[in-house]
């Protein structure tokens, strides 16, 4: 993880310029270099290092003697370059896992480059020869790019966008920061005067696709067919591969762990090959709530099961409502659930970083994505009624009609609703969410942990494994029996890798999962922005705000926040994060009526 920054073309002087890039400083913790362009005297690239391997040889901008007119600048790990350099009888001058990318360009060009990387990623690569500039980000956007692109042809390139809002340039009006679209590289021509022309932008890949760098990969025991047991196996192994290959790292690695299912199977597995790998430490897990929380107790139970070192994050209301200014100008988004998530992310990442030397943190974003893991996704038991049949949606009690049921099931006397209208929908939402995710949670887990110079690490986003779990059909994937997540859950029963109890867990709305069993986190946030928001305020939010006026107290109090430190920027959020197929005016779980939480039933 490093904060990158470069500019093509800059109208003002660089060294004046410069100092933005000093706004993504917390990226990269470890170093930092600013470097101008041989005969380009506008141009130049700004880094920001996390030395995660190659302490010797890995600042940047890049450069080798056997490419000496190629600079990169680059933010990610690309887990399959020792593969790819002993496949193309490359010749490695660094230690450096993105050296690859230098050799792969100048072998196969930019889009088999990007096409061929397994990893995370957002590059800006210069050949000064061809006067090219290249950008290009990963599957996911797990690793975040922001670009400026003047009329008169600036460009201005930044990790995150707080890097590029005071840039100055010769335009009547500011230019867009727009963020780079994941799975897509865009080519630039390069002027004499430093500007740029772009001239082509192309998708390189598609989360649904079968990465192309799969030919090159070491995965064994993958079987063929749609049989059950043979799906299993193969959410076993492709899953465990993805945990393995992310080991990459000479900084010590931890986990993050909620004691729900996703973050209990990574940390489950990556403490089995932590050990089978011989580190010499053994893996921390990072928990946060409340003292009596879910979270913290379910959390605690998987630590002792699988033997990590566990720590305990215990934070307070008052602390988590302190840190809402800090968390929003990290974010740069004020969507609701965004913002609520990131809180409780945010504080543990900072006690890593003061408490710990845990650098790389694993986690399990992505899997409610996946896997069709949020609420909204899955059946509601509505009640018990035994004798009775279910009929081309209509409910009969000993013949008599009582109601109409549409999207209903009747299983052993229990009414279930689905919120999904039928497998196909689930899977097009599934994969919509897996699009949008560098707007939403993948957002939240980059910044939250890159605040405090920390690098995330994603297993469940694993190219191959995303592949194969979409190819899989619709109605395997569907939430069964009212529990979502059912085909990843049943894939690891019996193995006893994580307690049976956690395997089965429901999801909780996050604020539940890390609150106190007496008041949630949801509601003390809704008594403070009662404080802080009056009915007047509100009344006024479209005059206001115009671009999505906030319907509630707690999304205008986030608008405020937000525009305070990036007046005009509103534009940023193309849309809010809400549940589908549902009546609902906020985001979180534990408004919707078909949740309800454990410790109130």
């Amino acid at each position: 993880m490093c904060g990158i920054w470069a500019l093509f073309g800059s109208d003002d002087c660089l060294s004046t310029q410069c100092t933005c890039a000093m706004k993504i400083a917390h990226r990269g913790p470890d170093a930092f270099r600013f470097e101008n362009v041989n005969g380009f005297t506008n141009c130049c690239f700004g880094f920001h290092r996390l030395a995660i391997v190659d302490h010797l040889y890995g600042m940047q901008p890049l450069r080798i003697k056997k490419f000496p007119f190629l600079w990169l600048c680059y933010n990610g790990e690309i887990y399959n370059h020792l593969q790819l350099k002993e496949k193309f009888e490359f010749e490695y001058q660094t230690k450096v896992d993105g050296e690859i990318l230098l050799h792969l360009y100048e072998r196969f060009g930019v889009e088999k480059m990007a096409a061929l990387l397994d990893g995370v990623f957002a590059f800006v690569l210069l050949d000064t020869a061809n006067r090219k500039v290249f950008l290009g980000r990963d599957t996911f956007g797990v690793r975040p790019m922001f670009r400026m692109l003047t009329d008169d042809g600036f460009l201005a390139v930044s990790s995150e966008a707080k890097g590029l809002t005071e840039i100055t340039h010769s335009m009547p009006r500011p230019p867009e920061v727009t963020p780079f679209p994941p799975g897509h590289f865009e080519v630039f021509t390069l002027k004499s005067s430093g500007k740029v022309e772009s001239v082509q932008l192309g998708r390189f890949h598609s989360c649904t696709d079968e990465p192309k760098h799969a030919v090159h990969d070491s995965v064994r025991g993958l079987l063929s067919g749609f049989e059950l047991e043979t799906v299993k196996s193969n959410i076993r192994v492709l899953f465990e591969n993805a945990v393995r290959k992310r080991l990459m790292a000479h900084r010590r690695i931890g986990c993050l762990l909620s004691g729900g299912l996703d973050s209990s199977l990574v940390a489950a597995t990556l403490v089995k090959l932590a050990k089978e790998d011989e580190l010499t430490y053994p893996v921390q897990t990072f928990a946060i709530g409340t003292e009596d929380s879910p979270d913290i107790l379910a959390a605690r139970k998987v630590a002792a099961h699988i033997g990590s070192e566990h720590h305990e994050v215990i934070f307070t209301p008052e602390e988590g409502i302190r840190a809402i200014q800090e968390v929003i100008y990290h974010l740069e988004t004020y969507d609701i659930t965004t913002v609520r998530a990131s809180i409780g992310m945010y504080l543990v990442s900072k006690y890593i970083r003061e408490k710990t030397d845990s650098v790389v943190i694993f986690s399990g974003e992505g899997s409610d994505e996946l896997t069709q893991g949020y609420i909204y996704f899955h059946k509601a038991r509505l009640a018990s009624v035994p004798n009775s049949e279910l009929t081309q949606g209509y409910i009969y009690f000993h013949k008599a009609r009582l109601a109409s049921l549409p999207n209903s099931e009747l299983t052993q006397g229990c009414i279930y609703f689905h919120k999904a209208p039928s497998p196909k929908a689930a899977a097009e939402e599934s994969e919509r969410l897996m699009k949008e995710l560098y707007l939403f949670d993948v957002l939240r887990a980059d910044r939250t942990t890159a605040a405090h110079g920390l690098e995330l690490r994603v297993p469940f986003l694993d190219h191959r494994l995303c592949a194969y779990f979409l190819s899989l059909p619709e109605e395997m994937r569907v939430p069964k029996d009212g529990v979502e997540k059912h085909l990843l859950r049943e894939s690891f029963k019996g193995l006893n890798l994580i307690p049976d109890d956690i395997l089965w867990r429901r999801k909780e709305a996050f604020s539940d999962g890390l609150s106190s069993t007496k008041k949630s986190w949801f509601s003390y946030l809704q008594d403070h922005v009662e404080a802080e928001v009056n009915e007047s305020q509100l009344e006024m939010a479209a005059k206001v705000f115009p671009h999505f006026p906030p319907k509630t107290k707690e999304g205008y109090h986030y608008r405020q926040v937000f525009e305070k430190y990036y007046p005009g920027r509103a534009v940023w959020l193309s849309h809010y994060w809400m549940p589908r197929w549902i009546k609902a005016s906020d985001p979180s779980a534990r408004t919707l009526s078909i949740y309800k939480p454990d410790k109130d039933e």
